[in-house]
């Protein structure tokens, strides 16, 4: 039985994408992961996956100081993802972008064990572009992403069965929703301040028409007695949560977003542009929104009005819910399994 050991860390972005490869992969391969003590650790642990830990380097945006000794730092990262892989000695290493899989790339090449990578976003990552090149494929979420590598194939992003094919009466049931349309509105992981404090200052008018179930992020809770407002800190089962959903007001992360398209749900993004991102969100949007299906809202035009305004607006647009039904987003699992499959030979 082949090894196929999976890289990617830093947010569970880069974790949960390999979580669903590993899922179809793991009875015919023996899986493994090699990451740091950060949060993939606790979501392989928590999916009974092996990991091996060694220390990588980040690279922090606008503050030049703090990368000054990233070459010094990476020369040991590498050494000691080598020696990992020389345990482990996979046959194929699959990375799934952030600064993580720098050097176990590096060290998977010297060691002529092929390597894959997969891109999230419309615009490359910056892990991605530095391993490009020791990698067979680079494959990709987006098609004109591909294009900007020479060794890039669209396959489209991977996807955990469990988010497919749920019942909705049971879920609505599970978080004490009504029989009323229902929106489901959340800000990644850790949830976003500035969308729930606005949404907060809404919920009685909307909640007059729909259910919310709002994904507000650990500790972000708060004491309300609006009929209909449903506050969840966190859930592992997101599947549950998209079952709910007739419509959903979300950040643009490539993962929920490609989710969220392919269950053709209508969505209101309202992408990340503070100075830690490289508005990797802002071009996703764009791209949905290109083809129809999406509306977005700037985060600078972002009020309780205008929040308000395009929820009911969304609840309407019968474009958009026409332009879902007849796109081709889809689960990409089948495409990366076919490349994997395909280097392993």
């Amino acid at each position: 039985m082949k090894n196929i050991m999976f890289s990617g860390g830093g947010s569970a972005g880069h974790v949960i994408p390999n979580i669903a490869v590993i899922e179809e992969l793991k009875n015919d391969y023996n899986v493994s992961y090699i990451g740091t003590g950060a949060i993939e650790e606790s979501i392989c642990a928590s999916n009974g996956i092996k990991i091996y830990k060694f220390e990588a380097v980040k690279f922090v945006r606008g503050k030049i100081l703090c990368n000054l000794a990233i070459p010094f730092k990476l020369i040991k990262s590498i050494k000691e993802a080598g020696k990992i892989l020389d345990k482990v000695k996979p046959d194929l290493l699959f990375c799934k972008g952030g600064y993580v899989c720098i050097a176990p790339a590096i060290a998977a090449k010297k060691r002529g064990i092929p390597v894959l990578t997969h891109e999230s976003d419309v615009s490359s990552g910056l892990a991605n572009k530095i391993i490009a090149g020791r990698c067979k494929k680079v494959l990709t979420t987006f098609p004109s992403t591909a294009k900007n590598f020479k060794n890039g194939v669209y396959t489209g992003s991977p996807m955990r069965k469990c988010l497919f094919n749920r019942d909705k009466a049971q879920a609505k049931k599970a978080f004490g929703l009504d029989d009323r349309p229902t929106l489901l509105v959340f800000g990644g992981g850790s949830g976003s301040k500035i969308i729930n404090r606005n949404l907060r200052k809404i919920t009685f008018d909307v909640c007059k028409h729909y259910n919310i179930l709002h994904v507000c992020g650990k500790g972000n809770a708060v004491s309300s007695n609006v009929y209909g407002y449903k506050q969840v800190e966190f859930t592992d089962d997101m599947g549950l949560a998209y079952a709910c959903a007739d419509a959903a007001v979300a950040r643009c992360g490539s993962n929920s977003a490609n989710e969220l398209i392919a269950l053709k749900i209508p969505t209101l993004f309202i992408p990340l542009e503070n100075s830690s991102s490289r508005g990797d969100q802002v071009r996703n949007a764009k791209y949905f929104q290109g083809s129809g299906l999406c509306r977005v809202l700037s985060e600078k035009q972002l009020s309780p009005e205008n929040l308000k305004r395009e929820i009911f607006a969304l609840f309407g647009d019968e474009k958009i819910k026409t332009a879902l039904a007849r796109c081709s987003v889809e689960c990409g699992n089948k495409r990366i399994i076919n490349e994997i499959k395909s280097a392993l030979e």
